[in-house]
Order: C-alpha cells, then structure tokens, then sequence
C-alpha cells in the first residue's frame, strides 16, 4: 500500500503473544487508508489476523473463532460497564480473560465502528474489555474525535502491557510502537521538506495535534501559521 521509500516493513519485529487478536478492518480502511495502523498492528503481531467487512453475523472466520474450545472471545471497546483492564488486579485479569482469549478490535474511523458493532450481532454479545487512556494519541497527522482516543496499534500496545501485569503476557513491548513512531517522522518530513509536493508553505514547525472531527475537506494536518 506504501511506495518502497515509505515503507515501514524494515522498522517491524513482530511479538509472539498468547492472545490472540482479531482486527475486523472496515473495507473503506483496507482499501483506502495507506496510513492505517491496523496492518501495521498487523505486521507486529504474529497471533493476529485481519478480517474485512463491516457485518460480521454471518462472517465464516469469525464465528469459527467465537466457537472454538477452550478459547475465550472478548470485543475491544469503550464503555463504563466494561471490564476494565486498567483498574483491575493482576489475578482478577487472569480470572477474567482465561488462558488463550481472543480480542477482536474493530478498525476504521470511530463512526464506521460503531456502524459495525450494530450490524454484528455476534459481536454484541461478547464480553467486553476497555482501559483508562491517560495517554495522548502520538497519530497527529490524522484527526481523532478526541485528544485521548488512540489507534489501533496505540490501543493493542495498552492491552498488552496490562495483559502483562495480569501474568497474561511476558513479552518485550519496548519497540514495539517503533514502525508506527517511524511513519510519523517520515510524513512530517514529507510535509515540512520544500522539495516534497506534501510542503506546506504556510506553516512552520509548530504543529498542533487534532481534537475533533471536522469536515472532509477540512481533514488536513494542523499548524501554527507564521505570523
């Protein structure tokens, strides 16, 4: 999806972990988005997978996976009713997820996943598991609804180190961040490089991350303007 001089595969060193996650990718991101962190979430984990579609009741992988022994299935989502890996102990995450649990996360923009929840009956009926993000989102070429809202390899990269604190995962995350941090920088020279048709010619190095959605047409990186 990426020109050879922007590709990140050289920056990836996929985690063995034991979940398993699901990314159910909408078709509008597997098509068009050449910055999406769902492949790249992708590319850094082995047991993962990526399925797309955007109602998933009836999807064959899926369900082959919600029915398989020994496995339990939860669904990545924000909710206050949720169980919150973040203010839960270690032995009350083990308790929860079970031995190989398998995390399906919805991705594509915010409204698209929640267009897929509500077609996916399947999917409604999994229980579901959130995290307190006190984090900001790193993704400041792309607009977000909210400072706090994450993408996807920002969110698995979350769940795993707390799965960790649940003795749930033993696995190294340092760099794991590393090929998403590295597509940052190279569009940022893209945009701030005056021989690059992306320069942006009115604005300086100041650059603001992105609160709330806008319009499409509006949908365009933030600067601070001169002057």
């Amino acid at each position: 999806m990426r020109p050879s001089s922007a590709c990140i595969c050289k920056h990836t060193n996929p985690l063995q972990t034991k979940t398993r996650f699901i990314i159910l990718m909408h078709p509008m991101e597997y098509k068009k988005e050449k910055n999406g962190t769902g492949r790249m979430t992708n590319l850094q984990l082995e047991n993962s997978e990526i399925i797309v579609g955007v109602d998933f009741t009836d999807n064959k992988r899926v369900n082959e996976i919600l029915n398989k022994e020994n496995s339990s299935s939860f669904l990545l989502y924000p909710g206050k009713e949720n169980f919150n890996l973040s203010t839960s102990k270690g032995s009350e995450i083990n308790s929860f997820m079970g031995n190989n649990p398998s995390i399906f996360l919805l991705d594509g923009t915010w409204p698209c996943a929640r267009k897929m929840l509500k077609l996916s009956k399947n999917l409604q009926k999994l229980k579901r598991v959130s995290f307190d993000n006190k984090i900001k989102s790193k993704f400041i070429i792309k607009q977000q609804p909210a400072s706090l809202c994450l993408s996807t390899i920002e969110s698995v990269f979350t769940v795993i180190n707390l799965l960790k604190e649940g003795n749930l995962e033993q696995c190294d995350t340092k760099n794991f961040l590393f090929p998403f941090e590295k597509m940052i920088e190279y569009q940022l020279e893209c945009i701030l490089n005056p021989h690059n048709k992306s320069y942006r010619s009115n604005a300086n190095k100041g650059i603001i991350p992105k609160n709330m959605y806008k319009k499409d047409s509006e949908r365009n990186i933030i600067f601070e303007q001169e002057g």
